[in-house]
């Protein structure tokens, strides 16, 4: 594998694979579209591990859980699960094409009502003397529950990751309040992304029109030279997000 200078990232909240008010299974879709981005690295939420009712309904459910079919032969698949419920449970991935030193599923959750996660790998990035720490989160709904977890993720990436590696932390923030930016750069140093190139943070929700900042990328260690968010076709009728897409330069020869 060549030196790794650039990482093309992507994440994306898929919808357990269906589309809004979950009418069609779009899942193969999804895998089209992801595999269209040539990813180095995919941060989802919302991954389908199991669901037999689901399966039953859909006649082309895939036979692998969805964090694997969405890899394909490429990319290497971590799943963290997160919510369990009678018919099957869901949490987040990761898509990787990079080795996988080790990965931790760590849990958010506060409550029953909603129940949340971190998913951690260590990258083996070719010609890198550091690994890279990718981070695929979902946090709640209600305000006080994202700030209560905002300082479990600081405790946590403080405890587990080293000052100085490089970092991509992304996911579904469901923070329209705009708060998680600054507490990400005292606490943590991270800045994100598509704030950092376009001066706000990215309109991802709901997809066909999007209006809420739902969705954030915050990294470490990079330069940012493209942040987008991806709409149009194919991605409009794929989940109610929009997916952040980023390419990131290594800002210092590591």
């Amino acid at each position: 594998m060549q030196l790794k200078n650039v990482l093309r990232v992507a994440s994306y909240n898929i919808h357990k694979g269906l589309s809004t008010f979950n009418r069609r299974l779009v899942v193969h879709e999804v895998r089209q579209a992801l595999q269209g981005l040539h990813p180095d690295l995919v941060l989802l939420q919302e991954v389908q591990g199991a669901h037999r009712r689901q399966a039953q309904r859909f006649a082309y459910w895939p036979h692998e859980p969805q964090h694997e079919y969405l890899a394909g032969a490429d990319l290497t698949a971590l799943y963290g699960r997160n919510a369990n419920y009678r018919h099957g449970h869901h949490g987040n991935a990761l898509l990787s094409r990079f080795p996988v030193r080790r990965w931790d599923n760590h849990d958010l959750t506060l409550h029953k009502f909603e129940q949340r996660g971190l998913l951690h790998a260590v990258l083996e990035v070719p010609g890198w003397a550091r690994p890279l720490h990718a981070l695929s989160v979902h946090l709640n709904l209600r305000a006080q529950d994202r700030r209560q977890q905002l300082k479990l993720l600081a405790e946590y990436v403080h405890t587990e990751v080293p000052m100085h590696a490089p970092v991509v932390l992304a996911g579904d923030f469901n923070d329209w309040r705009c708060e998680a930016t600054p507490f990400m750069a005292h606490e943590l140093g991270l800045t994100e992304a598509f704030e950092t190139l376009h001066g706000a943070h990215a309109r991802s929700f709901p997809a066909r029109l999007p209006v809420l900042t739902l969705d954030r990328m915050y990294v470490r260690g990079f330069d940012i030279a493209v942040a987008d968010v991806l709409g149009g076709q194919p991605w409009i009728g794929l989940s109610d997000h929009a997916p952040l897409y980023a390419e990131l330069a290594r800002s210092k020869p590591n």
